[in-house]
């Protein structure tokens, strides 16, 4: 086997063993005696050494210890503590904070918030549990200043609420490290589930008399538009009445005036009359004795249907 063929094989072995397990063991060690540190975006570190802040580093990026810490910076990472904080805004929303109307209504508060941490220092030191506590003081802020509202205000001015919830709240929440945001009331609720059941009741109520009403309303408006229509029917008529003698005396003055238009007139009409009525009629011929078109004439219509004799051939 040739050696000279594999020396350059092992060389590349070697250099990418040393690039893989050297570097990172290199930078280790070079993290571990201060030389440098990486801070990343919205995050802030605290170094803590002998109980005393000694440094605090908040510009993302790469950061060297040595001209910032000194000589600390060679023990910072094994006598000390390093705290990362993180810097980056966040919310919070606190359900049905507990409150009473001025008119004695228990009713229920919904916030939001947003916070971010303004002094890491004051943040780390100052309070063991400054979320906490600032959740505490924004409910406790809520409770103090909207009790005893009117309700109909409540109801309605969110802004002026959360304004004044937010003046309550920030001095406290600075002096934790916490800087507040926006503060928004986002949902005023009855906590009393009768109460409710009686609101919802009265509106069911008033919604039927609304109907109720807005139906009633609807038939006397029909109502007065038949009577309307009707009245101005009648009208029409009994104008029409009035002017029907006129118009027929008119026509029959113009008829009378040709003697045969008269008469056959006066037949059609009468030919109609006899058509179009319920009588019983028998035909006899006239040859026949007139005994028995009497004897026909004396018997009840009701017995016997009319008789028709066909016409002779």
């Amino acid at each position: 086997m040739n050696l000279e063929a594999l020396a350059p094989l092992f060389v590349a072995l070697v250099t990418l063993v040393c690039i893989m397990v050297g570097v990172p063991l290199l930078l280790g060690v070079l993290r571990f005696f201060g030389v440098y540190v990486i801070v990343h975006e919205r995050r802030c570190h605290v170094y803590l050494l002998f109980g005393k802040v000694i440094g605090i580093l908040n510009d993302p990026g790469l950061n060297y210890l040595w001209p910032i810490l000194g000589w600390k910076a060679l023990v910072v990472q094994w006598l000390g503590r390093c705290y990362v904080v993180n810097m980056s805004q966040d919310q919070e929303y606190l359900r049905s904070a507990p409150v009473n109307s001025e008119e004695g209504a228990p009713m229920g508060i919904g916030i939001w918030y947003e916070m971010f941490i303004s002094d890491p220092v004051d943040y780390l030191f100052k309070n063991i549990d400054p979320r906490g506590s600032l959740a505490a003081n924004v409910s406790n802020s809520t409770i103090r200043c909207l009790s005893n509202l009117p309700l109909a205000k409540m109801l309605v001015d969110r802004h002026g609420m959360s304004r004044a919830v937010r003046e309550e709240v920030t001095p406290k929440s600075n002096e934790w490290g916490y800087q507040l945001g926006s503060i928004y009331i986002r949902k005023v609720h009855f906590r009393d589930p009768e109460m409710i059941r009686q609101i919802e009741s009265k509106v069911v109520n008033r919604l039927r008399q609304v109907t109720a009403a807005i139906r009633q309303d609807g038939v006397n408006q029909v109502s007065i538009i038949t009577s309307t229509a009707e009245r101005q029917a009648a009208m029409e008529f009994g104008k029409a009445a009035a002017v029907r003698p006129a118009i027929v005396g008119k026509a029959m003055a113009e008829i009378g005036a040709d003697s045969e238009v008269a008469e056959a007139m006066f037949e059609l009409l009468e030919t109609q009359r006899i058509v179009e009525g319920k009588a019983h009629l028998t035909l006899v011929r006239a040859s026949q004795h007139t005994l028995l078109a009497d004897l026909f004439a004396a018997e009840s219509p009701v017995a016997h249907e009319s008789i028709a004799e066909p016409k002779p051939k």
